[in-house]
């Protein structure tokens, strides 16, 4: 009988994918993000009630903003009801288009337009201001062509890479239930999978291969995090290069 060994959750394009950008993220962003502590949805970390309210709002993207590393004189907050009723721009420089957020350049200043009516709870509401964010330390950074294939998808790796991955793993794939039954919404552009793996190999960059914060990830990306770890602990010659990179 043959030794069972755990597989990886991600097929082989997207693991080569994850491992080569986090290490891009490494060398773009330093390793200060993986000496940082993990952002977890806590009062240590947001404090105070949240119902909603504009002014509540933008405090939690403030949060956000500084988390991430994100000058305030450089970027303007926009909260609306509806991201789609965005005002003609002359000078619009960049742009890109989520189902719950909204980044734009005008005039040289970067603009995080963030629809309360599509992020209803907090944890929605962080994964959404988070990715716009990263737009702005990878686009009005230039660290990245605004053409780019993968943009977006990088945009999300970034939010992991950051310490805001387990709102946005959390984020990606969600069911509610509504008067007409239960209906799936997907925030983000990474899948559940990939953001598990993510996760994973990230926590190992740390030196935290049995990270205790997986607890406040949902069941989806938290089974496949566990998975990518046994993959990874199993796997020697997997994700070599940044095994240990806070040794180096």
């Amino acid at each position: 009988m043959g030794i069972f060994r755990p597989t990886c959750p991600v097929g082989e394009t997207e693991r080569v994918w994850v491992e080569e950008m986090l290490g891009w993220c490494a060398a773009q962003f330093g390793t200060a993000p993986l000496r940082a502590p993990v952002i977890l949805p806590t009062g240590e970390f947001f404090p105070g009630p949240y119902s909603g309210a504009e002014a509540e709002a933008r405090a939690v993207v403030d949060r956000v903003r500084r988390y991430m590393g994100v000058e305030p004189n450089r970027i303007l907050v926009e909260v609306r009801s509806d991201v789609d009723d965005l005002p003609d721009v002359a000078f619009l420089e960049g742009t890109s288009h989520g189902e719950a957020g909204h980044y734009r350049v005008e005039r040289g200043r970067a603009v995080v337009s963030l629809d309360l009516t599509r992020s209803r709870s907090p944890i929605q509401l962080v994964a959404t201001a988070a990715h716009e964010l990263a737009h702005e330390r990878l686009l009005g950074e230039r660290r990245i062509d605004p053409d780019r294939h993968d943009g977006e998808q990088l945009t999300d790796l970034t939010t992991v890479y950051l310490g805001l991955g387990v709102f946005n793993a959390n984020s990606a794939f969600q069911f509610t239930q509504g008067t007409h039954g239960w209906r799936s919404q997907r925030l983000g552009y990474l899948s559940p999978p990939m953001f598990g793996y993510a996760l994973a190999c990230w926590s190992v960059m740390r030196g935290d291969p049995k990270p205790t914060w997986s607890k406040h990830l949902d069941t989806n990306p938290r089974v496949y995090m566990k998975q990518s770890l046994k993959y990874l602990r199993a796997t020697p010659e997997a994700f070599p290069a940044w095994r240990a990179p806070l040794n180096t």
